[in-house]
């Protein structure tokens, strides 16, 4: 398969996919890596964890310049996840030592809990951001003593490749990160069905991970699914509108708006409605897009040609747009960003598909994945969190006041897992994420994310000695 760049549609490298007998071995070689792995001391482990976050940071550039040519990521963009992958590391290597079990007080004995690893555990990955979910996966699992398979995305599998290499110059032994790529339908459903992989990470589509959870259920193989979202970006009338406006069309557009947590619905008081669009069409006009590798671009390309159509059709025909920005014409697949507005008699609560106002709609309700952001306005602050919560996903968003009573009522009604006041910030490796509803199951990141990589296992030892004289 011919690896591609998103911005000059030149191919970049030739990659041929596994099959499922090269899952197997993979799989296999981490089988066998395991136990030796896991007995590994928790001191040992965690400075072979530092070793490979030096390892990485040695390597940042090479590996930023690998994530712009082959996801089209803007340099600055590329070079914060390259630290990021260095950061989590860092963060996750402080974890062995930590890993403690409990003890708790019972009749006759003694009882302790011990957290076990679980085996070989496959990470796949998306194409979105390849190298940092990769290691959101792969770094807890690691200090929590499994052996790692990884699958990156066919169009985006060479910084998890570079990683993999990397991990073995710091010190890793053979076999415990082991990055296998491959197409999704014959690498990644290997990997969910093979019976010695005990553990499942994915990140992408409700729609995979919903067949994910079905093929892992039929062996009781636990997941961490974080999937797709539609995240609102609710405004009050009292908000500081200035800057609510202008940090909107980054929080959609960053990574060309191919991000799951992106704030692709915006919600508007009604009484500051037309004010706050017209500071956002301008902030909007204002977005550079443009060659990845020059600092001053705030967005690249999109992933692939097919996408772009996908993208380009919600906003084609009556769907009512009302600014867009520029892109870069010729080769790469640019797209501009763009702003819907809401058709008069529109009904944000009625996510019934059709109607009258159906091309709108579907773009109000669906993930697009791109650079399209909607706007709609409310009239109060309940009427806010039905239109929030009215949509399956429920994985990120933002609220704008200035009243932290509204804020805090408001954060609590919102059926999303990562919530930011006056903020987008949905991500912190040291704090939990993942979502609500069809957004997903369970929580990566933060400091609890190694009790998903592990067993708890009981033992009671009984105090009570009878002797036989």
């Amino acid at each position: 398969m011919k690896i591609v760049n998103p911005a000059t549609e030149e191919a970049i490298a030739e990659m041929e996919m596994a099959d499922a007998a090269e899952v197997d071995r993979t799989v296999e070689r981490a089988r066998r890596a395991f136990p030796a792995w896991r007995s590994v001391s928790p001191g040992d482990r965690a400075r072979l964890l530092r070793g490979f976050a030096r390892t990485v940071e040695e390597h940042a550039e090479e590996l930023a310049r690998l994530e712009i040519a082959n996801a089209g990521h803007t340099v600055g963009n590329a070079r914060w996840e390259a630290g990021n992958v260095r950061d989590v590391l860092d963060f996750y290597s402080g974890a062995p030592e930590r890993d403690h079990g409990r003890q708790i007080p019972v009749p006759g004995g003694v009882d302790i809990t011990f957290a076990e690893p679980l085996g070989v555990v496959g990470v796949i990955v998306p194409w979105n951001f390849p190298m940092v979910i990769m290691m959101w996966g792969a770094a807890p699992a690691l200090a929590a003593g499994n052996t790692v398979v990884v699958k990156p995305a066919e169009w985006t599998p060479l910084t998890a490749l570079r990683l993999a290499e990397l991990a073995l110059e710091a010190g890793l032994p053979e076999g415990v990160l082991q990055v296998v790529p491959g197409e999704g339908e014959v690498a990644g459903a290997r990997l969910v069905g093979h019976p010695d992989v005990r553990k499942i990470v994915f990140t992408g589509s409700t729609e995979v991970g919903r067949l994910i959870a079905a093929k892992a259920a039929e062996q009781v193989k636990r997941v961490t699914l974080e999937l797709g979202g539609k995240s609102a970006n609710i405004v009050f009338a009292d908000a500081d509108l200035d800057r609510a406006a202008a940090t909107a069309p980054m929080a959609v557009f960053d990574n060309s708006g191919q991000d799951c947590c992106a704030r692709s619905r915006i919600l508007v008081e009604h009484s500051v409605y037309d004010d706050f669009l017209l500071r956002l069409g301008q902030a909007v006009q204002e977005v550079k897009v443009g060659d990845p590798l020059d600092p001053a671009s705030q967005m690249g390309p999109l992933i692939s040609a097919e996408h772009r159509d996908r993208v380009r059709s919600f906003v084609t025909g009556p769907a009512g747009v009302y600014a867009t920005g520029s892109c870069p014409s010729g080769p790469g697949y640019w797209f501009p960003p763009s702003v819907l507005t809401a058709p008069e008699g529109f009904d944000p609560v009625d996510i019934e598909p059709g109607g009258s106002h159906a091309a709108f709609r579907r773009a109000f309700t669906e993930e697009i994945f791109g650079p399209v952001v909607t706007v709609v306005p409310f009239e109060d602050e309940a009427h806010a969190v039905q239109i929030a919560n009215n949509t399956q996903y429920g994985l990120s968003g933002s609220i704008w006041t200035r009243d932290v009573g509204r804020a805090l009522r408001v954060a609590r009604d919102v059926e999303a897992g990562n919530l930011s006041v006056n903020s987008h910030s949905s991500v912190r490796y040291w704090t939990p994420f993942g979502g609500f509803k069809q957004s997903g199951l369970g929580r990566e990141l933060g400091p609890d994310a190694l009790a998903a990589f592990t067993e708890t296992k009981n033992v009671f030892i009984s105090t009570e000695w009878t002797s036989t004289e």
